[in-house]
């Protein structure tokens, strides 16, 4: 069993002995030390707090002991069921919610489930917050309200908020998508995309929909991270149908992967670069990803004039050097768009809504559109971590074999050769250490890739 705690939550598979992995104690300690945090850093009266989950099928009764706890401590819970991610950021801010939480793993396998904890702005808390938080759990010492004052629950659904903010969006053309009279595949892993993403094409414009895993069972058809391995039905989908292109999300809904009409790849990186063109076309301003990202996106923002900004990887770091250097757009590479003009949150709604009015207005085919941009070949491994492996020594080792090259230390070690880079970091998100590297060809990227792994003893 697991259980993991970092910037991206509280995340652990479900069953077992509490304090191994996301036992229903576990959960209400966490969810009792985030709403006794929230509460001790306000002054208002009375407390809201919104609460919306993926289809995982641990997932209503996460949302049973996460809601019951919330109002145990006088908090009002406004839940509003199956939404995506993005979603929930968005009604913690139309709510005037005072925080949130987030009730799915996002890409991991189905035997995990997480809170993902939203601060007053629908955007997730700090890493200095989430200690407090931590803490807070740690010393157990919770107060909770008499019968008289319990919180009380209301529900919501603000699924056709979301659609409707994105297609309000000045750059999104529902005119030109409807004219182009699109038919795209959507492969939405049996989780909440299947609720919001074939509506959300339909009110776009696009002329067919093919939907692939759309029932919200949460039983996943595939491993639900949309990389390259796991979407061969979509792939095969668009081949068989003749379909324009393809969707791919993941259960959450704040990763987009797109597929061109030869059922290839376009990348999950360049998802945010094809974006970035659109937007830095019509908007100038810098922009920013991780340092596990591709540098496509560099090259595009300095061909429109923008700077490029790197950030630690986790989206609240990635938005925290947005809001500092304005950038008009941003993400990760793993197919996240974020885009202030919406909230300052990874959201597969808004990319399918810029990436689709890109496509449209260019005349072009997704294949084609690719073409333009910069050729490099990402390269994305893991290893599992284990006890054995000193992953710190390791990173003072490679800081001084190859001191002659730029590197960075923000998040684990980054080393930029002449033909590329290469990252490694531990996941906040799994017990792995993750190894991303680029080059100029794919037999760069694995040159890169086996420096890092080759020093490391497993």
């Amino acid at each position: 069993m697991t259980l993991i705690k970092s910037i991206s939550g509280i995340r652990g598979t479900i069953g077992g002995k509490s304090g191994e992995g996301l036992s229903p104690l576990d959960i209400v300690k966490f969810t009792a030390a985030f709403g006794t945090w929230i509460t001790e850093g306000s002054d208002k009266q009375r407390i809201s707090m919104v609460v919306g989950r993926d289809a995982r099928i641990s997932g209503e009764m996460v949302n049973h002991l996460v809601n019951g706890t919330l109002i145990a401590l006088g908090i009002d819970v406004v839940n509003i069921g199956m939404a995506t991610t993005p979603t929930v950021e968005l009604a913690v801010q139309a709510e005037n919610a005072d925080g949130g939480i987030i009730l799915t793993a996002s890409h991991n396998p189905g035997q995990w489930n997480a809170l993902k904890l939203l601060n007053n702005e629908g955007e997730f808390i700090t890493a200095g917050d989430g200690v407090e938080v931590m803490e807070l759990a740690d010393k157990e010492k919770f107060e909770f309200s008499q019968a008289d004052q319990l919180g009380k629950i209301t529900t919501n659904n603000f699924t056709d908020f979301h659609i409707d903010k994105v297609l309000k969006l000045e750059l999104v053309d529902t005119k030109s998508i409807r004219n182009a009279g699109l038919k795209i595949v959507v492969d939405c892993v049996n989780s909440v995309g299947g609720i919001v993403i074939p509506e959300l094409l339909k009110a776009l414009g696009v002329k067919e929909v093919v939907e692939l895993y759309c029932s919200p069972t949460g039983i996943f058809p595939h491993y639900p991270e949309p990389a390259p391995e796991n979407l061969t039905a979509i792939s095969e989908k668009v081949n068989n149908t003749g379909s324009d292109l393809g969707f791919a999300v993941d259960p959450d809904v704040d990763r987009l992967a797109i597929i061109d009409e030869n059922g290839m790849m376009f990348g999950e990186e360049y998802t945010l670069v094809a974006v970035a063109d659109y937007i830095l076309n019509h908007k100038k301003g810098n922009t920013v990803s991780n340092l596990s990202s591709s540098m496509a996106l560099k090259d595009i923002t300095e061909q429109y004039g923008g700077e490029y900004f790197a950030s630690a990887v986790g989206e609240v770091n990635v938005v925290k050097v947005m809001k500092e250097q304005n950038a008009v757009i941003g993400g990760e590479g793993n197919g996240g768009v974020i885009y202030p003009d919406l909230h300052y949150g990874r959201d597969a709604l808004v990319g399918i809504g810029l990436f689709l009015s890109h496509l449209a207005k260019s005349g072009k085919s997704c294949s084609s559109l690719k073409a333009l941009y910069p050729d490099y070949h990402i390269l994305k491994r893991k290893i599992q971590l284990t006890p054995e492996i000193n992953i710190d020594k390791l990173f003072e080792d490679l800081g001084s074999d190859y001191k002659e090259f730029p590197m960075n230390f923000v998040d684990g070690v980054r080393i930029d050769f002449p033909n590329g880079w290469v990252h490694l970091r531990k996941s906040n998100t799994e017990p792995i250490i993750r190894i991303i590297a680029e080059g100029k060809t794919v037999e760069d990227a694995r040159k890169l890739s086996d420096i890092l792994m080759n020093r490391i003893d497993i």
